[in-house]
């Protein structure tokens, strides 16, 4: 016997069996429903005293059977797309006159379905059919579009495939249009939550969006929800999601981003209400990292931090994927499929935490050959994308470019350079500051982040041209004396042809430092004079041939 959904409580199992018959019942594709499907239902709703819910595919076979309403019906996983409708229509019954509620219109909404049709059963005969499909996003009516209703043989002659196929095109050229306007991407809406936070909660928003771009999505929709306290299962309460479904509809958007980290209970109970793929900021700050991984060492460590963020965040499916054992003592579930993976995860972090600590010993070995060496080694610091690389590569001479991205740099690049009074010294490159750094990519990048501990000098690179310079300022701080770095700072206000006048002077006078431009040179000489000073006054002995340069 087929399963039956919904409310089964008390049904007899002739009752069962006739409900399992409907999965035997096939409407002809270009169909709304057929004269002997609409008599059998009414009859059966009318001997169960309850009414029922059929799901059809695009071939007209009715793949699930429910008793109850069209939202206590399970729509299936699959059933969810991107960029065009399910492939599913919904048939149920109404036991009393009416038309299609909200809640009814919810389900063909939420799941995108092809139609939505209620018959409605008087005396254990169907009379009327409410018919619905959903509109093009940016309508002016609203979401769905209600056919009038009539009596059920009326819609016989309507041709469901043609409506549908309709729709379908619709839909694919406004994503065409959209993507020439926006540009390729996966389409995204931006969620951030403000608990009270004001202007930081803006900000985090509009850095949750500069995330996005460099992750290659395209941020449609920012949204900015303002709530007292989480909802500890929806995170922003189940109305805002619904919102935020009609919204991902209208803008073609497949994804949402949250700005706040959440629980594996929430990103899964917010994907199951909205059918979109969910992200926070942690996944997409991870994913930023392993698309600019290119050495093993780079690579191991985002393996590394991507595996410790996915194991609590594990599922499984329970006994059906258990393995047998054999044997006395054995019997029983056994091992199940999640226990496999969750073991096997953490056999491969101990394998990477193994290899990172193989690359610790190799730095920590060069370090104490650069010591012994008598070389200034100054670490250039920063939020990230605030022009560290290309700074590095204005003092040094050499090095990579640099790229107008979150995350570019990953891999600490060292460089030989010189500075007047001092002599030879080393410039190292480091991996960007974020405000709410991710605890698992610290932990990961920890031997890259000794560079820093083990520096002579430290270059703080702030953008003088970027709103919130001063937040940015405190992240960077408040990080580096959480990493246990005490060595002196120079700051350098990076970027500052791009300034404005008075913000640069509003930095120098809250800040101190050297306003520089790394692409036109400008402030250069400057900079350099002041980290000479800045190693002479730490103790460092200027090479004998220094005081001709």
């Amino acid at each position: 016997m087929e399963k039956i959904f919904g409310r089964t409580e008390g049904l007899k199992k002739s009752e069962l069996k006739k409900l399992s018959n409907l999965y035997r019942r096939r409407v002809p594709p270009e169909r709304v429903i057929t004269p002997e499907l609409a008599q059998a239902l009414a009859q059966l709703s009318a001997e169960v005293g309850r009414p029922l819910s059929l799901l059809l595919d695009r071939e007209g076979r009715v793949v699930r059977v429910g008793v109850g309403d069209a939202k206590e019906l399970p729509i299936p996983e699959g059933a969810r797309a991107e960029r065009r409708l399910s492939g599913f229509r919904l048939l149920h019954t109404h036991l009393s006159p009416g038309g299609l509620s909200r809640p009814d219109l919810s389900v063909l909404f939420l799941h995108r379905l092809d139609s939505l049709a209620a018959l409605e059963v008087a005396e254990g005969r169907p009379t009327t059919l409410h018919l619905a499909f959903l509109l093009p996003p940016k309508a002016l009516e609203e979401d769905w579009r209600i056919l009038p209703p009539r009596p059920y043989f009326q819609y016989l002659d309507l041709d469901h495939r043609k409506e549908v196929e309709a729709l379908e095109e619709e839909l694919a050229r406004q994503a065409r249009v959209r993507e020439l306007q926006d540009g390729s991407g996966e389409r995204a809406i931006l969620v951030g939550v403000d608990l009270g936070e004001g202007p930081e909660a803006e900000a985090a928003l509009k850095e949750l969006a500069e995330l996005t771009r460099t992750a290659g999505g395209v941020p449609v929709k920012r949204l900015l929800v303002f709530r007292k306290s989480l909802d500890p299962r929806y995170l922003v309460g189940l109305g805002k999601l619904e919102e935020l479904k009609s919204l991902a509809y209208h803008e073609n958007a497949s994804t949402l981003i949250f700005g706040l980290e959440l629980s594996p209970a929430q990103a899964r109970e917010i994907e199951r209400a909205t059918g979109l793929k969910v992200l926070d900021r942690t996944q997409l700050i991870l994913d930023i990292f392993a698309l600019h991984a290119k050495t093993p060492e780079a690579q191991a460590q985002v393996e590394l931090a991507q595996l410790k963020y996915l194991l609590p965040r594990l599922v499984g499916k329970g006994k059906e994927l258990s393995r047998l054992g054999g044997g006395i003592g054995t019997r029983g579930p056994g091992e199940t499929k999640l226990e496999v993976d969750r073991r096997r995860l953490q056999e491969r972090i101990a394998h990477l935490s193994r290899k990172l600590e193989e690359y610790a010993k190799r730095r920590e070995e060069a370090r104490r050959q650069r010591k012994r060496r008598g070389v200034p080694l100054i670490a250039v610091v920063g939020y990230t994308n605030a022009g560290k690389t290309t700074l590095l590569q204005a003092l040094a001479r050499g090095g990579e470019p640099g790229e107008d991205k979150l995350f570019a740099t990953l891999r600490p690049l060292t460089r030989r350079g010189f500075l007047p009074g001092v002599g030879e010294v080393l410039f190292t490159d480091t991996v960007g500051f974020i405000r709410k750094m991710p605890e698992e990519l610290l932990t990961a990048f920890r031997a890259t982040l000794e560079e820093v501990r083990e520096a002579d000098l430290l270059v703080h690179v702030l953008d003088a041209s970027e709103e919130g310079a001063l937040e940015r300022h405190r992240v960077v701080e408040a990080l580096l004396q959480e990493l246990g770095v005490e060595a002196p700072r120079v700051l350098a206000l990076s970027k500052a042809d791009r300034a404005a006048p008075y913000d640069v002077y509003y930095l120098r006078e809250r800040l101190g430092g050297v306003p520089v431009s790394a692409l036109k040179g400008a402030g250069l000489p400057e900079l350099k004079g002041a980290l000479a000073e800045a190693l002479l006054r730490a103790g460092a002995k200027p090479q004998a041939w220094a005081q001709y340069t």
